[in-house]
This record gives C-alpha cells, sequence and structure tokens, in this order.
C-alpha cells in the first residue's frame, strides 16, 4: 500500500501553485528501467535473448571496434560494460535534431574509455540503442511499446512519453537550473531522440504503481507482466563496483555495489538496495526499492540540487531501526564543496586569461564551416553586429556569440540558458601556414562534453 504520496514546495520559482501527487515530472534515467523491464518481457515472450547480439536485430549498428561490434549483446548495452566512458558521446544527442536511429549510426566515431566488459561507463548511447533494439523486435516504438506493457496495465494515466505532450495535460512543474546556489526557471527540452535512455516523465502517484509492480515481483492486481526469472536477472548486478573503505563507513552494511540491466544494486544496514538516479535539464529523480522489506521510495524534483539522498536514508534509517544521522548536513557540504570547486574553476579560467590580447586575425578569417564525424557540421559567421557566431545547424538550441578571451580563443556565450553548463571556450588552431584547421572546445562540466568535439574546417 501506498504509506505517503505528497507534493512539497512550488512549481515554479516566484510563482504560487503548489506541487501535489499528480504533478508531473521528468523522470529521466529512471526510464532505464523501463527499457529493461519491455526487453525482458520481448525475452519472456520467446522474441529475443539477453545474449543475443545487437547486429542480430540492428544490422547497421556499429561500435568503434569490429570485435564489439560483432560481440556485442543486449545484455551489454544495459550493463554500461560497452567500453563507452561515463555519458560519452551525449553530445551528439544533446538538444540536437538527430533521430535515434540517426544518434546510433555516428556511435562508431565515439572512442573507447575501456576495453570491451572490463570496466563502468555509464552510456545513454546504450539505451537509445537498446530503444531501438524494441522497435525492430516489437514493430512498436519503444514507447509505445512501454506504455501498451506497461504504463497502461499499471494505469500509470498521468505519465507521458515526451515533452511535446504536456500541451495536453495540466499540472506539470517547471525545471530549474543552479545558478549561484539559487534556482533559475528555465523551459523544457525535448529530448526524443534519446527518450529510451531518459524520457518519461510522470508523477510520484503513478511511480508508486511501479514501484508496486517490482516489489511484487513483476505481478500487478494479479496479472503477471514480467517473470520473477527476469526480474531477478535484470536486478543482478552484472558489473560491478569497488566499495570503498570510505563509502563502507559513510554507509554502514554496504557490502557491494554494481549496476544490474536499468537498476543500480547495493545494500545498505544488511538489506538489498535496488535503486537509480535520474538527471535531465533542471531537474532530478530517484527511486529507491528494498524488495525485502517491501519497501519503494520515490523522489521527483524541479531543482538540481541532490535532495533524494538525505531523504532516502532518513526513511531507510527509520525502518532498520538503525542510529540516527544528519543526512541534510552531510549532503548540505558535500553540495557546497561542488559549488565551491565550480567557484573554484572558473576563478582559475579568469586568473590564466592573458589580458591585453587582440585577436590574431581579422573576424572575418575566423569564420568557415567545420565537421566532426561524430557531432556533424558547426558552422562560424562574421555577423553584421562585427560579432561572431557560433552555430550548430542539427542542435540551434545551442547555437551562440563568441567574445574574445585571449588569442586565438573565444568565450562563448549561450543564445539559451543551459542547465548543465555556462563558461566555456572554443579556440581557432591553425597550421603553421597560417591556414584555419580545426576548432576546440572547452566547456567544462560533467555530462555534455564538447572537447569530444574534433571539428575539422571543410569550407
Amino acid at each position: 500500500q501506498v504509506v505517503l504520496a505528497k507534493g512539497y514546495g512550488v512549481m515554479e520559482k516566484g510563482k504560487t501553485e503548489k506541487v501535489n501527487k499528480n504533478t508531473l515530472f521528468a523522470i529521466a534515467s529512471n526510464t532505464k528501467a523501463f527499457i529493461s523491464a519491455s526487453l525482458a518481457i520481448l525475452q519472456d515472450k520467446g522474441k529475443l535473448e539477453w545474449d543475443d547480439p545487437v547486429i542480430k536485430f540492428l544490422p547497421h549498428f556499429k561500435m568503434y571496434d569490429d570485435y564489439v561490434t560483432q560481440n556485442i549483446t543486449i545484455r551489454d548495452l544495459l550493463s554500461h560494460r560497452s567500453g563507452l566512458g561515463n555519458f560519452s558521446g551525449d553530445v551528439i544527442w544533446y538538444k540536437s535534431d538527430y533521430t535515434a536511429d540517426e544518434v546510433i549510426k555516428k556511435i562508431a566515431h565515439v572512442p573507447p574509455a575501456f576495453p570491451f566488459r572490463s570496466g563502468y561507463g555509464y552510456s545513454n548511447l546504450m539505451y537509445i540503442t537498446a530503444g531501438e533494439v524494441i522497435k525492430a523486435v516489437s514493430g512498436q516504438t519503444w514507447d509505445q511499446f512501454a506504455k501498451h506493457h506497461l504504463i497502461d496495465p499499471l494505469g500509470m494515466t498521468r505519465t507521458i512519453m515526451s515533452v511535446d505532450q504536456l500541451d495536453t495535460t495540466t499540472n506539470f512543474a517547471t525545471p530549474h537550473k543552479p545558478a549561484l546556489g539559487d534556482h533559475q526557471p528555465i523551459p523544457w527540452v525535448n529530448w526524443d531522440n534519446m527518450g529510451a535512455a531518459g524520457g518519461i516523465i510522470s508523477s510520484v502517484n503513478d511511480m508508486a504503481r511501479w514501484m508496486q509492480l517490482q516489489i511484487d515481483e513483476g505481478v500487478y492486481k494479479n496479472d503477471t507482466l514480467i517473470s520473477l526469472q527476469n526480474q531477478e536477472i535484470y536486478w543482478t548486478p552484472h558489473n560491478n563496483a569497488v566499495v570503498s573503505k570510505k563509502t563502507r563507513a559513510k554507509y554502514p552494511g554496504r557490502d557491494f555495489s554494481g549496476y544490474g540491466l536499468g537498476w543500480e544494486i547495493s545494500s545498505y544496514g544488511g538489506e538489498k538496495i535496488v535503486s537509480h538516479g535520474g538527471g535531465y535539464d533542471g531537474m532530478y529523480s530517484n527511486v529507491m526499492i528494498v524488495p525485502d522489506e517491501q519497501l519503494g521510495i520515490v523522489i521527483l524534483t524541479n531543482g538540481m540540487f541532490g535532495i533524494s539522498t538525505p531523504i532516502n536514508y532518513y526513511i531507510l534509517d527509520r525502518y532498520f531501526d538503525l542510529p540516527e544521522k544528519d543526512w541534510s548536513s552531510i549532503r548540505w557540504k558535500s553540495q557546497q564543496k561542488k559549488i565551491e570547486s565550480r567557484k573554484k574553476l572558473l576563478e582559475e579560467w579568469q586568473q590564466r586569461r592573458i589580458l591585453g590580447t587582440q585577436p590574431n586575425r581579422m573576424l572575418a578569417e575566423y569564420a568557415g564551416v567545420f565537421e566532426d564525424p561524430m557531432f556533424g557540421i558547426i558552422e562560424i559567421r562574421n555577423n553584421s553586429n562585427g560579432r561572431l557566431e557560433l552555430l550548430f545547424p542539427k542542435a540551434p538550441k545551442l547555437n551562440a556569440t563568441l567574445n574574445h578571451w585571449h588569442f586565438d580563443t573565444f568565450q562563448i556565450h549561450w543564445n539559451e540558458p543551459q542547465a548543465w553548463f555556462d563558461f566555456g571556450t572554443v579556440q581557432f588552431i591553425f597550421s603553421n601556414k597560417g591556414d584555419l584547421e580545426s576548432l576546440k572546445f572547452d566547456v567544462p562540466n560533467g555530462d555534455i562534453f564538447f572537447h569530444e568535439i574534433h571539428a575539422k574546417r571543410i569550407k
């Protein structure tokens, strides 16, 4: 049964409308569990096996290496052991017009961070691929399949699969980005091209039904939606992590930690914990389940400060009758360290700026068309106002103007607010002969890696 389903705070800063149990939020990467569940259903129907090669269903799929291309399986896609680094290649889909299939065709250009199956690299690209596997096997897009086999049977009537569907409903929260320790409202961002990795929008009331399905071992109101055998598979660690002494001290009873298929698996207080977080532009989500205690917790927020950890562990401590710990204080100190670290990084950038320099060329000489096989086309234009423009034809919401920083480096001023990054620079690289050859980006953040773009001039 649902013990508590409640909203706290307001839907948008500066306004009075309150959040309630039916208010919609982006659940972001908690969508991944719906993908593993969908594939489990297809496995239950005999349509595929966990260890089927991806190319069996997507013949055009290619990775960085022929061996990996031939051998990577559905199980590999879902357990983050493809060899790609954390969030590597996300710059391909982020705010771009590429379809999911077009994104997949660019994965071959994303270099590995470690050998195949020998490490952990959280990869949204692999879940986009998994969504296309669902489409190839079932004939339905991932969202159609999940809605038909999971969302509708569970009665999750408030849950939608795309930002575009917000126009058809009401009672949805506004995203907010961090702004010098405060919150700034920002627009919703369409994530349809990576929806299988993070596109679902839901409420705590609906997510409670999702957790009930998991707690009741794939059964909802006497209807078996997912076999127990497959639930046990996606709740088994497939990619294990080292549990340090420091981590064990912070989380007593943390004996193991790893990633299953769409779920993070660990322990706390002697209990198995199944959980996942989700980060969207201006929103965070968290789902935590303790199967043996039949306990489920979902926290949806319209901000990007991580309040779910203290709430989760406060609840766990009460249920497990563990000593009380000031989780809020612990989290607050951690958050402040991140803010201070960010400030220090930006201060270092300012300190290393060489003042008094001028561009080495006339502005018109920086203009051109550049291409990166992974990302696509980038344009630099010298506009009529005597300023350079940075244009992304396939991702116009990333367009920006450029101000001179020093030498051949320019600061990026985004035309629209960006949730994951603010400060950034682009350097123009010239050959020994003085010809403009390429662009080098430095946009410090932990999610969207512009430095992976190696754009060479083509015009």
